[in-house]
């Protein structure tokens, strides 16, 4: 992605949640289009299992913590994207109080947290980009609070597209489908499961990370000047299906 380079060659770029999977993708490409990359994993196990990654300067955050996020972020000057791919799904244990409230404090209000803390180092031109999923528009019998931190986090971006939109910072979102990683493992090894999934992605595969770095650039960049409170789904066609 050659084309990137103009316009993030230089620039800082924070990948929040960047240590696997979509993250590590994203940030990835971040560093092929020679910005300076920053990304956090939730525990220090998981910035040492993505160390080995050269060119991405990895460090430990739980965004959970407010006085965490506020520290991280005092230690930046201006960025021109906050990508925050944060997340967990708990799936069974999302019915009960402590994992649905641990499932939205992390997905949803970490989201929060990371606008308020890096709203200043955005201004001026600066892009934030949220990873919703399928799950913002669908319900999940399966994990409650995944979609419904999901769904509220569609609800976030659209706001802050607004309210930040007189600094000159836009606030989209991408919603993956199924995408090839450890949070999907679950369903990719059941057979029956992943057969009837597979079945209704018409482009005929499940994604990779890969898949989702294009779009995070493009609306991170200035082409994407005047798309602010957009959410693009990148599914292969599963929701159209």
């Amino acid at each position: 992605m050659h084309w990137a380079s103009e316009f993030y060659t230089g620039k800082t770029v924070l990948v929040v949640g960047g240590s696997s999977g979509i993250g590590r993708g994203i940030a990835a490409a971040f560093r092929d289009a020679g910005a300076t990359v920053f990304a956090t994993g939730a525990t220090d196990a998981e910035v040492d299992a993505a160390a080995a990654t050269a060119g991405i300067a990895f460090h430990q955050l739980d965004v959970r913590s407010a006085e965490a996020v506020e520290a991280f972020a005092s230690q930046f000057g201006p960025i021109a994207a906050l990508v925050d791919c944060a997340g967990v799904n708990l799936r069974a244990a999302e019915f009960t109080e402590d994992g649905f409230t641990t499932t939205l404090d992390i997905n949803l209000t970490g989201a929060m947290r990371l606008a308020t803390a890096f709203r200043p180092r955005l201004a001026g031109g600066g892009a934030m980009l949220a990873i919703g999923s399928l799950y913002s528009f669908l319900g999940a019998p399966h994990a409650p609070a995944y979609a419904a931190s999901k769904a509220g986090l569609v609800g976030l971006v659209k706001s802050l597209a607004v309210a930040f939109a007189p600094e000159g910072t836009r606030v989209n979102a991408l919603a993956p489908g199924w995408i090839e990683t450890a949070m999907t493992a679950v369903p990719r090894a059941n057979p029956a499961r992943f057969a009837e999934l597979s079945a209704r992605i018409p482009i005929g595969r499940w994604g990779t990370p890969d898949d989702l770095a294009p779009p995070a650039l493009f609306l991170c960049s200035p082409l994407a000047a005047y798309i602010t409170g957009a959410v693009l789904s990148v599914d292969g066609g599963y929701l159209v299906a």
